[in-house]
């Protein structure tokens, strides 16, 4: 995601060291100034990173005071890398799902193997490809943009993605689909949807469920949406509690610390951002 407008300067976000209820952790490094995604990882010490297209094909493992500590190498391209999520065995997902222009026929969620994450090597992946039933144009009208994504997370076998529109007026939609964790290429399966609100600051840019299963996080660059009480893994059913974030930047990275702790990070853009956050809830 590269389009948002700041309305905050970097100065004043500083000056205060406290992001709202966001308690600021590190600046990131430059490495990861359009970082994409956060994952804490099961039997790893570290958090994982990655940045978005145009960058390095580099997962990131970055320490809890926001340190690189591991850079690894996966064997293939970085068309959009939008978001992480893992197993409860430690292997990472890398979701290559960003489509801007709802016009990529090659989606895919790339398996690296939790041995492979201490690896000196280039990194062998295995493909999850999935493609939206409901898309039947590539691109679509621009009424019809509805198949970006930069949100997933892992549960129960499955993987649960987060659309993001592209649409005017309709920017807050979000619609819930479920893809197999098994490798080969997938219909993904429609589950239901949400309107957050109807501007860019409410687009959903990274998603994780809590360890126990009882909470959802959604982001936004101005809040994040918990989701509690859900119907089995329709997750939108759910009681719904949004936290304001106070501060507006290119929020693009969720993951849960544990299950009343979030970690947050956003991309560098004009001055703002570059950090890495945590969230009580």
């Amino acid at each position: 995601m590269k389009e948002i407008t700041v309305i905050f300067s970097f100065l004043s976000l500083v000056s205060c060291q406290n992001f709202g209820s966001l308690k600021l952790i590190s600046e990131l490094s430059k490495d990861l100034e359009e970082v994409s995604g956060a994952e804490v990882v099961a039997n790893s010490d570290l958090i994982w990173m990655q940045n978005d297209s145009g960058n390095k094909p580099k997962i990131y493992g970055v320490s809890a005071t926001g340190n690189i500590v591991e850079e690894l190498t996966i064997k293939e391209k970085n068309h959009d890398w939008e978001d992480l999520a893992s197993d409860e065995e430690g292997n990472l997902y890398i979701g290559d799902f960003g489509n801007n222009d709802s016009k990529r026929e090659n989606l895919v969620i790339l398996k690296v193997k939790h041995g492979d994450l201490t690896s000196s090597k280039k990194i062998k992946v295995e493909k999850i490809k999935f493609s939206y039933p409901e898309q039947k144009k590539f691109p679509p009208k621009k009424k019809k943009l509805f198949f970006d994504a930069e949100s997933f997370f892992y549960y129960n076998n499955s993987f649960y993605v987060f659309t993001k529109s592209r649409v005017e007026g309709k920017y807050g939609k979000t619609s819930l689909y479920k893809v197999p964790a098994k490798e080969g290429k997938h219909e993904a399966v429609f589950i239901s949807e949400f309107n957050n609100c109807n501007d860019k600051e409410c687009w959903i840019t990274s998603a994780d469920i809590s360890d126990d299963g009882s909470k959802v996080a959604l982001l936004s660059p101005a809040a994040v949406l918990i989701f509690t009480d859900y119907k089995n893994d329709d997750f939108l059913s759910g009681k719904l509690t949004k936290i304001p974030l106070n501060s507006y930047s290119q929020k693009e990275g969720i993951t849960f610390k544990d299950n009343n702790t979030l970690l947050i990070t956003d991309e560098k853009s004009d001055g703002v951002g570059g950090n890495f956050y945590e969230l009580k809830i």
